[in-house]
Protein backbone atom coordinates (compact mmCIF):
# COMPACT_ATOMS: atom_id res chain seq x y z
CA UNK A 1 0.00 0.00 0.00
CA UNK A 2 0.83 3.95 -0.52
CA UNK A 3 2.58 5.82 2.02
CA UNK A 4 0.96 9.07 1.54
CA UNK A 5 -2.89 9.76 2.12
CA UNK A 6 -3.36 10.62 -1.91
CA UNK A 7 -3.44 7.68 -4.62
CA UNK A 8 -5.14 7.94 -7.81
CA UNK A 9 -7.95 5.71 -9.38
CA UNK A 10 -5.39 3.55 -11.25
CA UNK A 11 -2.56 2.69 -8.16
CA UNK A 12 -5.86 2.32 -5.94
CA UNK A 13 -7.26 -0.21 -8.42
CA UNK A 14 -3.17 -2.01 -8.51
CA UNK A 15 -3.24 -1.55 -4.62
CA UNK A 16 -6.24 -4.04 -4.51
CA UNK A 17 -4.72 -6.39 -7.28
CA UNK A 18 -1.85 -6.82 -5.11
CA UNK A 19 -3.13 -7.27 -1.56
CA UNK A 20 -5.76 -10.06 -3.40
CA UNK A 21 -2.27 -11.96 -4.38
CA UNK A 22 -2.20 -10.73 -7.78
CA UNK A 23 1.86 -10.51 -9.04
CA UNK A 24 0.97 -10.09 -12.93
CA UNK A 25 -1.34 -8.60 -14.79
CA UNK A 26 -2.14 -9.38 -19.03
CA UNK A 27 -2.28 -6.09 -20.88
CA UNK A 28 -3.08 -4.72 -24.88
CA UNK A 29 -2.40 -1.32 -24.69
CA UNK A 30 -4.77 1.44 -26.53
CA UNK A 31 -5.77 5.08 -26.36
CA UNK A 32 -8.13 4.81 -23.88
CA UNK A 33 -6.26 2.25 -21.50
CA UNK A 34 -2.88 4.47 -21.77
CA UNK A 35 -3.01 6.30 -19.00
CA UNK A 36 -4.55 3.77 -16.87
CA UNK A 37 -1.25 1.25 -18.07
CA UNK A 38 0.93 4.29 -16.69
CA UNK A 39 -0.66 4.00 -12.93
CA UNK A 40 -0.75 0.41 -12.91
CA UNK A 41 3.04 0.19 -13.91
CA UNK A 42 3.63 2.41 -10.81
CA UNK A 43 3.02 -0.54 -8.64
CA UNK A 44 6.39 -2.30 -8.64
CA UNK A 45 5.24 -5.33 -7.08
CA UNK A 46 2.71 -6.12 -10.50
CA UNK A 47 4.32 -7.13 -13.62
CA UNK A 48 2.44 -6.29 -16.66
CA UNK A 49 2.38 -9.15 -19.02
CA UNK A 50 2.38 -7.66 -22.65
CA UNK A 51 0.29 -10.07 -25.04
CA UNK A 52 -0.36 -10.18 -28.67
CA UNK A 53 -4.02 -9.41 -28.77
CA UNK A 54 -7.07 -9.11 -26.41
CA UNK A 55 -8.45 -12.43 -26.35
CA UNK A 56 -5.08 -14.42 -25.93
CA UNK A 57 -4.33 -12.00 -22.54
CA UNK A 58 -7.90 -13.15 -21.09
CA UNK A 59 -7.18 -16.84 -21.96
CA UNK A 60 -3.82 -16.34 -20.13
CA UNK A 61 -5.85 -14.78 -17.47
CA UNK A 62 -7.93 -18.20 -17.07
CA UNK A 63 -4.39 -20.00 -16.69
CA UNK A 64 -3.53 -17.59 -14.49
CA UNK A 65 -6.28 -17.88 -12.16
CA UNK A 66 -6.30 -21.95 -11.87
CA UNK A 67 -2.81 -22.38 -11.61
CA UNK A 68 -2.88 -19.57 -8.48
CA UNK A 69 -6.67 -21.13 -7.37
CA UNK A 70 -6.96 -17.21 -6.92
CA UNK A 71 -8.01 -14.47 -9.25
CA UNK A 72 -6.01 -12.78 -12.21
CA UNK A 73 -6.02 -9.42 -13.73
CA UNK A 74 -6.51 -8.41 -17.69
CA UNK A 75 -6.65 -4.86 -19.19
CA UNK A 76 -7.77 -3.50 -22.51
CA UNK A 77 -8.95 -0.79 -24.39
CA UNK A 78 -12.46 0.26 -24.53
CA UNK A 79 -14.70 -1.64 -27.13
CA UNK A 80 -12.53 -3.21 -30.12
CA UNK A 81 -10.03 -4.59 -27.22
CA UNK A 82 -12.94 -5.29 -24.68
CA UNK A 83 -15.10 -7.25 -27.81
CA UNK A 84 -11.71 -9.04 -28.54
CA UNK A 85 -11.35 -9.92 -24.60
CA UNK A 86 -15.00 -10.99 -24.30
CA UNK A 87 -15.17 -14.85 -25.56
CA UNK A 88 -12.29 -14.83 -22.92
CA UNK A 89 -14.09 -13.67 -20.07
CA UNK A 90 -17.29 -15.83 -21.04
CA UNK A 91 -14.88 -19.18 -21.07
CA UNK A 92 -13.81 -17.89 -17.26
CA UNK A 93 -17.40 -17.40 -15.67
CA UNK A 94 -18.86 -20.85 -17.40
CA UNK A 95 -15.48 -22.33 -15.57
CA UNK A 96 -15.95 -20.23 -12.39
CA UNK A 97 -12.76 -18.13 -12.71
CA UNK A 98 -12.55 -15.42 -10.78
CA UNK A 99 -10.69 -12.66 -13.51
CA UNK A 100 -10.79 -9.14 -13.00
CA UNK A 101 -11.47 -7.42 -16.63
CA UNK A 102 -10.18 -4.32 -17.17
CA UNK A 103 -10.73 -1.72 -19.51
CA UNK A 104 -10.39 1.97 -20.75
CA UNK A 105 -13.17 3.97 -20.89
CA UNK A 106 -13.87 6.88 -23.27
CA UNK A 107 -13.46 10.43 -21.65
CA UNK A 108 -16.39 11.31 -19.30
CA UNK A 109 -16.95 14.75 -21.14
CA UNK A 110 -17.50 13.16 -24.41
CA UNK A 111 -21.35 11.83 -23.73
CA UNK A 112 -22.64 15.30 -22.16
CA UNK A 113 -20.91 16.29 -25.34
CA UNK A 114 -22.68 14.29 -27.52
CA UNK A 115 -19.18 13.02 -29.19
CA UNK A 116 -19.45 10.17 -32.14
CA UNK A 117 -16.14 8.25 -30.94
CA UNK A 118 -13.25 6.23 -32.83
CA UNK A 119 -13.65 2.08 -31.92
CA UNK A 120 -17.26 2.52 -31.38
CA UNK A 121 -20.38 1.31 -33.14
CA UNK A 122 -20.65 4.59 -34.89
CA UNK A 123 -23.57 5.66 -32.89
CA UNK A 124 -23.83 7.75 -29.76
CA UNK A 125 -24.19 4.88 -26.93
CA UNK A 126 -21.50 4.71 -24.11
CA UNK A 127 -22.78 1.85 -22.10
CA UNK A 128 -23.00 -0.78 -24.35
CA UNK A 129 -19.63 -2.48 -23.45
CA UNK A 130 -20.93 -2.33 -19.03
CA UNK A 131 -24.03 -4.12 -20.92
CA UNK A 132 -22.23 -6.51 -22.46
CA UNK A 133 -20.21 -7.80 -19.99
CA UNK A 134 -22.86 -8.06 -17.85
CA UNK A 135 -24.37 -11.33 -19.20
CA UNK A 136 -20.58 -12.82 -18.45
CA UNK A 137 -19.73 -11.34 -15.71
CA UNK A 138 -21.20 -11.38 -12.06
CA UNK A 139 -20.69 -7.66 -11.72
CA UNK A 140 -19.78 -4.58 -14.88
CA UNK A 141 -19.30 -0.85 -14.02
CA UNK A 142 -18.37 2.01 -15.31
CA UNK A 143 -15.86 4.11 -13.37
CA UNK A 144 -16.94 7.78 -14.69
CA UNK A 145 -16.96 9.51 -11.10
CA UNK A 146 -13.90 9.49 -9.35
CA UNK A 147 -15.38 10.26 -5.53
CA UNK A 148 -17.37 6.37 -6.70
CA UNK A 149 -14.31 4.87 -8.02
CA UNK A 150 -13.16 3.13 -4.37
CA UNK A 151 -16.11 1.95 -3.79
CA UNK A 152 -16.14 0.38 -7.18
CA UNK A 153 -13.15 -1.23 -7.12
CA UNK A 154 -13.50 -2.70 -3.88
CA UNK A 155 -17.22 -3.78 -4.29
CA UNK A 156 -15.69 -5.34 -7.77
CA UNK A 157 -13.10 -7.17 -6.77
CA UNK A 158 -14.90 -8.69 -3.83
CA UNK A 159 -17.75 -10.11 -5.57
CA UNK A 160 -15.32 -11.61 -8.10
CA UNK A 161 -13.49 -13.65 -4.90
CA UNK A 162 -17.10 -14.41 -3.54
CA UNK A 163 -18.79 -15.79 -6.10
CA UNK A 164 -15.76 -16.70 -7.73
CA UNK A 165 -16.89 -15.30 -11.20
CA UNK A 166 -15.28 -12.70 -13.78
CA UNK A 167 -16.08 -8.87 -13.15
CA UNK A 168 -15.73 -5.86 -15.57
CA UNK A 169 -14.40 -2.51 -14.85
CA UNK A 170 -14.37 0.04 -17.26
CA UNK A 171 -12.29 3.07 -15.77
CA UNK A 172 -12.92 6.37 -17.98
CA UNK A 173 -9.74 7.40 -19.93
CA UNK A 174 -9.43 10.99 -17.80
CA UNK A 175 -9.67 9.57 -14.48
CA UNK A 176 -7.52 7.14 -14.23
CA UNK A 177 -4.69 8.97 -12.59
CA UNK A 178 -7.31 11.84 -10.97
CA UNK A 179 -6.32 11.71 -7.34
CA UNK A 180 -8.80 9.46 -4.53
CA UNK A 181 -8.03 8.53 -0.59
CA UNK A 182 -5.04 5.40 -0.37
CA UNK A 183 -6.59 2.24 0.10
CA UNK A 184 -7.54 1.73 3.44
CA UNK A 185 -7.45 -1.63 5.35
CA UNK A 186 -10.44 -4.07 4.50
CA UNK A 187 -10.62 -7.65 3.72
CA UNK A 188 -11.75 -7.98 0.19
CA UNK A 189 -12.59 -11.93 0.33
CA UNK A 190 -15.65 -12.26 3.48
CA UNK A 191 -16.71 -15.92 3.71
CA UNK A 192 -19.63 -16.92 2.23
CA UNK A 193 -21.09 -18.55 5.41
CA UNK A 194 -23.78 -21.03 5.76
CA UNK A 195 -27.30 -20.81 7.66
CA UNK A 196 -26.45 -22.99 10.46
CA UNK A 197 -29.97 -24.89 10.99
CA UNK A 198 -29.12 -25.32 7.03
CA UNK A 199 -26.28 -26.43 7.39
CA UNK A 200 -27.16 -29.05 10.57
CA UNK A 201 -30.19 -30.23 9.26
CA UNK A 202 -28.67 -31.15 5.69
CA UNK A 203 -25.72 -32.86 6.86
CA UNK A 204 -27.93 -35.23 9.54
CA UNK A 205 -30.43 -36.22 6.48
CA UNK A 206 -27.18 -36.77 4.20
CA UNK A 207 -25.35 -39.20 7.06
CA UNK A 208 -28.51 -41.07 7.79
CA UNK A 209 -28.76 -41.55 4.21
CA UNK A 210 -25.55 -42.17 3.58
CA UNK A 211 -25.04 -44.85 6.80
CA UNK A 212 -28.36 -46.93 5.40
CA UNK A 213 -26.65 -47.61 2.24
CA UNK A 214 -25.27 -50.77 1.26
CA UNK A 215 -23.37 -49.54 -1.65
CA UNK A 216 -22.41 -46.14 -1.36
CA UNK A 217 -19.69 -43.79 -3.82
CA UNK A 218 -18.46 -40.16 -3.53
CA UNK A 219 -17.67 -38.01 -6.73
CA UNK A 220 -15.64 -35.23 -7.04
CA UNK A 221 -16.73 -32.37 -9.21
CA UNK A 222 -15.20 -29.13 -11.17
CA UNK A 223 -16.78 -26.87 -8.76
CA UNK A 224 -14.68 -28.06 -5.45
CA UNK A 225 -12.39 -25.86 -6.78
CA UNK A 226 -14.44 -22.96 -6.94
CA UNK A 227 -15.86 -23.92 -3.45
CA UNK A 228 -12.77 -24.10 -1.88
CA UNK A 229 -13.70 -27.36 -1.20
CA UNK A 230 -11.35 -30.55 -2.24
CA UNK A 231 -9.78 -30.55 1.18
CA UNK A 232 -12.73 -30.71 2.60
CA UNK A 233 -13.79 -33.69 0.38
CA UNK A 234 -10.59 -35.83 0.53
CA UNK A 235 -11.17 -35.21 4.02
CA UNK A 236 -14.64 -36.89 3.71
CA UNK A 237 -13.49 -39.77 1.47
CA UNK A 238 -10.97 -40.89 4.16
CA UNK A 239 -13.17 -40.79 7.01
CA UNK A 240 -15.76 -43.17 5.26
CA UNK A 241 -13.73 -45.27 2.87
CA UNK A 242 -16.05 -45.06 -0.37
CA UNK A 243 -15.00 -46.23 -3.91
CA UNK A 244 -13.77 -42.74 -4.97
CA UNK A 245 -14.38 -40.92 -8.64
CA UNK A 246 -14.22 -38.16 -10.52
CA UNK A 247 -15.70 -35.84 -13.09
CA UNK A 248 -13.82 -35.55 -16.32
CA UNK A 249 -13.59 -31.66 -15.17
CA UNK A 250 -12.26 -32.27 -11.95
CA UNK A 251 -9.61 -34.93 -12.61
CA UNK A 252 -6.88 -34.49 -10.29
CA UNK A 253 -8.90 -33.00 -7.62
CA UNK A 254 -8.46 -36.19 -5.35
CA UNK A 255 -4.98 -38.12 -5.01
CA UNK A 256 -5.35 -40.07 -8.17
CA UNK A 257 -2.58 -42.33 -6.10
CA UNK A 258 -4.67 -42.94 -3.61
CA UNK A 259 -5.61 -46.74 -3.39
CA UNK A 260 -9.74 -45.44 -3.17
CA UNK A 261 -9.75 -43.82 -6.26
CA UNK A 262 -11.62 -45.90 -8.97
CA UNK A 263 -10.84 -43.45 -11.42
CA UNK A 264 -12.44 -40.71 -14.48
CA UNK A 265 -16.53 -41.09 -14.33
CA UNK A 266 -18.02 -40.34 -17.89
CA UNK A 267 -20.03 -42.67 -18.68
CA UNK A 268 -19.09 -45.58 -21.28
CA UNK A 269 -15.95 -43.41 -21.91
CA UNK A 270 -14.58 -42.99 -18.29
CA UNK A 271 -12.08 -45.13 -16.74
CA UNK A 272 -12.64 -49.15 -17.02
CA UNK A 273 -15.22 -50.22 -14.69
CA UNK A 274 -15.71 -46.76 -12.80
CA UNK A 275 -18.74 -46.32 -14.44
CA UNK A 276 -20.35 -49.52 -13.50
CA UNK A 277 -19.52 -49.20 -10.07
CA UNK A 278 -20.84 -45.21 -9.73
CA UNK A 279 -24.05 -46.48 -11.60
CA UNK A 280 -24.78 -49.49 -9.82
CA UNK A 281 -24.50 -47.72 -6.19
CA UNK A 282 -27.41 -47.46 -4.11
CA UNK A 283 -26.63 -43.88 -3.22
CA UNK A 284 -23.78 -40.77 -4.53
CA UNK A 285 -22.44 -38.38 -2.89
CA UNK A 286 -21.79 -35.86 -5.93
CA UNK A 287 -19.73 -32.62 -4.89
CA UNK A 288 -19.75 -29.95 -6.73
CA UNK A 289 -20.62 -32.23 -9.91
CA UNK A 290 -21.95 -30.42 -13.29
CA UNK A 291 -24.01 -32.67 -15.93
CA UNK A 292 -24.08 -31.01 -19.37
CA UNK A 293 -23.72 -32.94 -22.89
CA UNK A 294 -20.13 -32.79 -22.97
CA UNK A 295 -19.79 -34.06 -19.39
CA UNK A 296 -22.54 -36.90 -19.67
CA UNK A 297 -21.66 -37.99 -23.25
CA UNK A 298 -24.28 -36.48 -25.35
CA UNK A 299 -26.62 -37.12 -21.48
CA UNK A 300 -26.35 -40.89 -22.23
CA UNK A 301 -24.69 -41.24 -18.71
CA UNK A 302 -27.09 -39.59 -16.13
CA UNK A 303 -27.82 -40.86 -12.52
CA UNK A 304 -31.27 -41.40 -10.91
CA UNK A 305 -31.90 -38.64 -8.91
CA UNK A 306 -33.68 -40.90 -6.04
CA UNK A 307 -30.16 -42.36 -6.18
CA UNK A 308 -28.33 -39.13 -5.50
CA UNK A 309 -26.79 -36.85 -2.89
CA UNK A 310 -26.06 -33.77 -5.05
CA UNK A 311 -23.72 -30.60 -3.13
CA UNK A 312 -23.80 -27.59 -5.12
CA UNK A 313 -22.05 -24.48 -4.10
CA UNK A 314 -24.61 -23.32 -1.83
CA UNK A 315 -27.32 -25.96 -1.70
CA UNK A 316 -27.46 -29.59 -0.99
CA UNK A 317 -30.46 -31.51 -3.24
CA UNK A 318 -31.49 -34.76 -1.74
CA UNK A 319 -34.49 -37.05 -2.68
CA UNK A 320 -37.26 -35.42 -2.14
CA UNK A 321 -35.29 -32.52 0.13
CA UNK A 322 -33.32 -29.54 -1.04
CA UNK A 323 -31.67 -27.35 1.92
CA UNK A 324 -30.19 -24.00 0.54
CA UNK A 325 -28.11 -21.37 2.02
CA UNK A 326 -25.47 -24.57 2.32
CA UNK A 327 -21.88 -24.07 1.12
CA UNK A 328 -20.11 -26.91 -0.16
CA UNK A 329 -16.98 -26.47 1.56
CA UNK A 330 -19.23 -26.34 5.28
CA UNK A 331 -21.19 -29.43 4.25
CA UNK A 332 -18.41 -31.34 3.70
CA UNK A 333 -16.33 -30.73 6.41
CA UNK A 334 -19.42 -31.00 8.98
CA UNK A 335 -20.39 -34.22 7.37
CA UNK A 336 -16.64 -36.07 7.57
CA UNK A 337 -16.87 -37.43 10.92
CA UNK A 338 -20.30 -38.31 10.98
CA UNK A 339 -19.83 -41.01 8.38
CA UNK A 340 -19.31 -44.36 8.98
CA UNK A 341 -16.82 -46.68 7.51
CA UNK A 342 -17.91 -48.52 4.16
CA UNK A 343 -15.59 -50.03 1.67
CA UNK A 344 -18.53 -52.19 -0.48
CA UNK A 345 -18.03 -50.07 -3.56
CA UNK A 346 -14.38 -50.22 -3.40
CA UNK A 347 -14.40 -53.68 -2.98
CA UNK A 348 -16.58 -54.25 -6.08
CA UNK A 349 -14.46 -51.93 -8.16
CA UNK A 350 -11.09 -53.93 -7.12
CA UNK A 351 -12.92 -57.19 -8.42
CA UNK A 352 -14.19 -55.96 -12.20
CA UNK A 353 -11.40 -53.36 -12.33
CA UNK A 354 -8.76 -54.46 -15.51
CA UNK A 355 -5.27 -54.51 -14.72
CA UNK A 356 -3.42 -51.36 -16.08
CA UNK A 357 -1.87 -52.18 -19.84
CA UNK A 358 1.86 -51.83 -20.01
CA UNK A 359 2.87 -48.78 -21.79
CA UNK A 360 2.77 -49.46 -25.12
CA UNK A 361 6.28 -47.55 -26.13
CA UNK A 362 6.48 -48.31 -30.28
CA UNK A 363 9.85 -49.54 -32.01
CA UNK A 364 12.24 -46.72 -32.62
CA UNK A 365 11.71 -46.30 -36.31
CA UNK A 366 7.66 -46.91 -36.31
CA UNK A 367 5.47 -43.95 -37.56
CA UNK A 368 4.43 -42.13 -34.31
CA UNK A 369 0.89 -43.19 -32.79
CA UNK A 370 -0.78 -41.78 -30.03
CA UNK A 371 -0.32 -44.52 -27.86
CA UNK A 372 3.10 -44.03 -27.80
CA UNK A 373 3.08 -40.35 -27.64
CA UNK A 374 1.13 -40.30 -24.42
CA UNK A 375 3.35 -43.55 -23.09
CA UNK A 376 6.15 -40.93 -23.02
CA UNK A 377 3.65 -38.69 -22.03
CA UNK A 378 2.96 -40.39 -18.65
CA UNK A 379 6.87 -41.14 -18.07
CA UNK A 380 7.12 -37.65 -17.55
CA UNK A 381 5.17 -36.41 -15.02
CA UNK A 382 6.06 -35.64 -10.86
CA UNK A 383 4.36 -34.34 -8.21
CA UNK A 384 5.63 -30.98 -9.87
CA UNK A 385 3.82 -30.71 -13.63
CA UNK A 386 0.63 -29.76 -14.62
CA UNK A 387 -1.42 -30.99 -17.54
CA UNK A 388 -2.98 -28.19 -19.88
CA UNK A 389 -5.56 -30.18 -22.39
CA UNK A 390 -6.78 -28.52 -25.08
CA UNK A 391 -9.88 -29.26 -26.63
CA UNK A 392 -10.25 -32.37 -28.39
CA UNK A 393 -8.66 -35.74 -28.51
CA UNK A 394 -6.00 -34.32 -25.38
CA UNK A 395 -9.12 -34.44 -23.49
CA UNK A 396 -9.24 -38.22 -24.26
CA UNK A 397 -5.62 -39.22 -23.99
CA UNK A 398 -5.06 -37.18 -20.85
CA UNK A 399 -8.39 -38.95 -18.78
CA UNK A 400 -5.79 -41.94 -19.28
CA UNK A 401 -3.43 -40.16 -17.49
CA UNK A 402 -2.04 -41.18 -14.37
CA UNK A 403 -1.48 -38.17 -12.23
CA UNK A 404 1.44 -38.68 -9.77
CA UNK A 405 0.08 -36.87 -6.45
CA UNK A 406 0.03 -33.21 -5.98
CA UNK A 407 0.70 -32.53 -10.06
CA UNK A 408 -2.59 -31.20 -11.71
CA UNK A 409 -4.65 -31.19 -14.72
CA UNK A 410 -6.67 -28.62 -16.59
CA UNK A 411 -9.17 -28.67 -18.79
CA UNK A 412 -11.73 -25.90 -20.33
CA UNK A 413 -14.48 -28.39 -20.38
CA UNK A 414 -17.73 -26.26 -20.00
CA UNK A 415 -16.91 -23.82 -22.48
CA UNK A 416 -14.41 -25.77 -24.97
CA UNK A 417 -12.90 -22.87 -26.97
CA UNK A 418 -10.39 -24.49 -29.21
CA UNK A 419 -7.22 -22.05 -29.22
CA UNK A 420 -7.47 -21.75 -25.27
CA UNK A 421 -4.88 -23.65 -24.36
CA UNK A 422 -2.19 -21.52 -25.82
CA UNK A 423 -2.81 -18.60 -23.66
CA UNK A 424 -4.18 -20.76 -20.82
CA UNK A 425 -0.61 -22.31 -20.70
CA UNK A 426 1.26 -18.61 -20.64
CA UNK A 427 -1.01 -17.92 -17.69
CA UNK A 428 -0.28 -20.97 -15.63
CA UNK A 429 3.31 -20.86 -16.18
CA UNK A 430 3.44 -17.30 -14.71
CA UNK A 431 1.28 -17.89 -11.93
CA UNK A 432 3.16 -20.88 -10.56
CA UNK A 433 6.92 -21.28 -11.57
CA UNK A 434 7.52 -24.37 -9.51
CA UNK A 435 5.81 -26.10 -12.05
CA UNK A 436 6.65 -27.38 -15.44
CA UNK A 437 3.59 -27.14 -17.63
CA UNK A 438 2.39 -30.38 -20.21
CA UNK A 439 0.69 -28.88 -23.01
CA UNK A 440 -1.41 -31.00 -24.94
CA UNK A 441 -2.23 -29.16 -28.04
CA UNK A 442 -3.78 -30.03 -31.59
CA UNK A 443 -2.63 -28.17 -34.52
CA UNK A 444 -6.28 -26.53 -35.38
CA UNK A 445 -6.31 -25.18 -31.89
CA UNK A 446 -3.23 -23.61 -32.03
CA UNK A 447 -3.75 -22.06 -35.19
CA UNK A 448 -6.52 -19.79 -33.64
CA UNK A 449 -3.64 -18.48 -30.86
CA UNK A 450 -0.17 -19.61 -32.07
CA UNK A 451 1.57 -16.15 -31.78
CA UNK A 452 0.99 -16.19 -28.09
CA UNK A 453 3.99 -18.68 -27.87
CA UNK A 454 5.96 -15.64 -28.75
CA UNK A 455 5.33 -14.03 -25.33
CA UNK A 456 5.98 -17.49 -23.63
CA UNK A 457 9.35 -16.86 -24.84
CA UNK A 458 9.48 -12.66 -23.99
CA UNK A 459 9.41 -13.48 -20.36
CA UNK A 460 10.79 -16.90 -19.43
CA UNK A 461 8.57 -19.51 -19.02
CA UNK A 462 9.15 -22.77 -19.48
CA UNK A 463 6.28 -25.27 -20.61
CA UNK A 464 7.17 -28.04 -23.01
CA UNK A 465 3.88 -28.39 -25.55
CA UNK A 466 2.99 -30.92 -27.72
CA UNK A 467 1.59 -29.76 -30.71
CA UNK A 468 -0.52 -32.48 -32.48
CA UNK A 469 -0.22 -32.87 -36.14
CA UNK A 470 -2.96 -34.16 -37.58
CA UNK A 471 -3.72 -32.28 -40.03
CA UNK A 472 -6.99 -30.43 -38.64
CA UNK A 473 -9.95 -30.21 -36.13
CA UNK A 474 -9.80 -34.17 -35.32
CA UNK A 475 -12.90 -33.62 -32.64
CA UNK A 476 -15.19 -32.05 -34.92
CA UNK A 477 -14.44 -35.08 -37.52
CA UNK A 478 -15.92 -37.21 -35.17
CA UNK A 479 -19.00 -35.40 -34.56
CA UNK A 480 -19.69 -34.46 -38.04
CA UNK A 481 -17.04 -34.28 -40.31
CA UNK A 482 -16.72 -31.77 -43.33
CA UNK A 483 -14.19 -29.96 -45.52
CA UNK A 484 -13.83 -27.12 -42.76
CA UNK A 485 -12.30 -29.59 -40.66
CA UNK A 486 -8.76 -29.88 -42.84
CA UNK A 487 -6.79 -27.08 -42.19
CA UNK A 488 -3.41 -25.54 -43.94
CA UNK A 489 -0.37 -27.31 -42.46
CA UNK A 490 2.45 -25.19 -41.16
CA UNK A 491 6.17 -25.77 -39.82
CA UNK A 492 4.89 -25.96 -36.27
CA UNK A 493 8.43 -26.49 -35.23
CA UNK A 494 9.83 -23.91 -37.58
CA UNK A 495 7.69 -20.90 -35.82
CA UNK A 496 9.99 -20.83 -33.09
CA UNK A 497 12.59 -19.48 -34.75
CA UNK A 498 10.69 -16.62 -36.15
CA UNK A 499 9.18 -15.99 -32.93
CA UNK A 500 12.89 -16.20 -30.88
CA UNK A 501 14.37 -13.46 -33.38
CA UNK A 502 17.75 -12.50 -32.49
CA UNK A 503 17.00 -12.71 -28.50
CA UNK A 504 14.58 -15.47 -27.43
CA UNK A 505 15.35 -18.53 -26.10
CA UNK A 506 12.41 -20.97 -27.67
CA UNK A 507 13.00 -24.73 -28.88
CA UNK A 508 11.27 -25.91 -31.55
CA UNK A 509 11.89 -30.24 -32.31
CA UNK A 510 10.07 -32.45 -34.32
CA UNK A 511 9.16 -35.93 -33.84
CA UNK A 512 7.73 -38.69 -36.13
CA UNK A 513 9.11 -41.78 -34.71
CA UNK A 514 9.42 -43.48 -31.33
CA UNK A 515 13.01 -43.04 -31.80
CA UNK A 516 12.82 -38.82 -32.60
CA UNK A 517 10.12 -38.31 -29.39
CA UNK A 518 12.55 -40.13 -27.14
CA UNK A 519 15.51 -37.67 -28.29
CA UNK A 520 13.09 -34.43 -28.54
CA UNK A 521 11.60 -35.09 -24.76
CA UNK A 522 15.51 -35.48 -23.94
CA UNK A 523 15.81 -32.00 -24.95
CA UNK A 524 12.79 -30.33 -24.21
CA UNK A 525 13.54 -31.38 -20.56
CA UNK A 526 17.00 -30.16 -20.38
CA UNK A 527 16.13 -26.87 -22.37
CA UNK A 528 15.59 -23.46 -19.95
CA UNK A 529 12.82 -22.05 -21.96
CA UNK A 530 9.70 -22.44 -23.87
CA UNK A 531 9.21 -26.01 -26.11
CA UNK A 532 7.31 -26.97 -28.59
CA UNK A 533 7.31 -30.62 -30.21
CA UNK A 534 5.74 -31.19 -33.26
CA UNK A 535 4.27 -34.49 -33.59
CA UNK A 536 3.20 -36.14 -36.54
CA UNK A 537 0.47 -38.21 -35.82
CA UNK A 538 -2.01 -40.02 -38.79
CA UNK A 539 -5.62 -38.23 -39.30
CA UNK A 540 -7.24 -41.33 -38.46
CA UNK A 541 -5.33 -42.16 -34.67
CA UNK A 542 -7.61 -40.98 -32.43
CA UNK A 543 -8.72 -42.34 -29.03
CA UNK A 544 -11.20 -44.69 -29.03
CA UNK A 545 -13.24 -42.69 -26.45
CA UNK A 546 -13.49 -39.60 -28.76
CA UNK A 547 -15.28 -41.73 -31.30
CA UNK A 548 -17.58 -42.99 -29.39
CA UNK A 549 -18.54 -39.71 -27.47
CA UNK A 550 -18.49 -38.16 -30.65
CA UNK A 551 -21.21 -40.38 -32.27
CA UNK A 552 -23.34 -39.64 -28.85
CA UNK A 553 -23.03 -35.56 -28.96
CA UNK A 554 -23.28 -35.53 -32.58
CA UNK A 555 -26.57 -37.27 -31.78
CA UNK A 556 -28.03 -34.95 -28.83
CA UNK A 557 -26.90 -32.35 -31.29
CA UNK A 558 -29.09 -33.73 -33.89
CA UNK A 559 -32.32 -34.23 -32.16
CA UNK A 560 -35.39 -32.71 -35.01
CA UNK A 561 -37.56 -29.86 -33.92
CA UNK A 562 -40.51 -30.82 -31.93
CA UNK A 563 -43.81 -30.86 -33.99
CA UNK A 564 -46.93 -29.49 -32.00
Amino acid sequence: MADTQTSTVGRYLAARLEQIGLKHYFAVPGDYNLVLLDELLSNDNLQMISCCNELNAGYAADGYARATNGASAVCVTYSVGGLSLINAVAGAYAEDLPVIAISGGTNTNSEAEHELLHHTLGKIDYGYMREMFARVTAESVQITNVLDAPTQIDHAISTALRLRKPVYLEVAANIANAPVSMPHAMALTPGWKSDPQSLAAAVEHAAKLLNAAAKPVLVAGVQLRSGGAEAAFGDVARNCGYGVAAMPNAKGFFDETHPQYMGIFWGSVGSPGCGQIVSSADIGLWAGTTFTDYSTVGHSALINPAKMILVRPHSVVMPGRTYNDVTLSEFLQALAPKLQTNDASLSAFRRIADEKQAPDLGRPDDPLTTRAMFSRIQQMLDADSAVIAETGDSWFNGMQLDLPQGSRFEIQMQYGSIGWSVGATLGYALGNRDRRVVALIGDGSFQLTAQEVSTMIRYGVRPIMFLINNGGYTIEVEIHDGPYNTIKNWDYAGLMAVFNAQDGNGLGLKATTPGELDAAIDKATGHDGPVLIEVTIGRDDCSKNLLEWGGYVARNNSRPPRTI
